[in-house]
């Protein structure tokens, strides 16, 4: 079992940078596939990135490609969030999962098991 914390959010202007963090526990975290979602008020939750166990296969949501970047480092057991150029549209709490998986990584919010209790992202106009 991984536990999950989320880092990083905050308040920003348009146009401006975040990276966020999710640092899980465990020994086994390398193991994971990892993702990122957010909620915005009154919407469901939509996918934003995801990363394979390994690092080496990476998706993103067309909202955010070429603006955000997914990466981690399994000696630190952490998953990183950069946000660039970010938009009011960005607004939402962000959050991250992670699920065991050898191979690839996932899409869907109903295929991880373990979610972090979300940080808040606000970009001003």
């Amino acid at each position: 079992q991984v536990q999950l914390v989320e880092s990083g959010g905050g308040l920003v202007q348009a146009g401006g940078s975040l990276r966020l963090a999710c640092a899980a526990s465990g020994r086994t975290f390398s193991s994971y596939a990892m993702g990122w979602f957010r909620q915005a008020p009154g919407k469901e939750r939509a996918f934003v990135a995801a990363i394979s166990w390994s690092g080496g296969s990476t998706y993103y949501a067309d909202s955010v490609k070429g603006r955000f970047t997914i990466s981690r480092d399994n000696a630190k057991n952490a998953v990183y969030l950069q946000m660039n150029n970010l938009k009011p549209e960005d607004t939402a709490v962000y959050y991250c999962a992670g699920r065991l998986s050898s191979s690839t990584y996932y899409t869907r919010s109903y295929d991880y098991s373990y979610w972090g209790q979300g940080t808040q992202v606000t970009v001003s106009s």
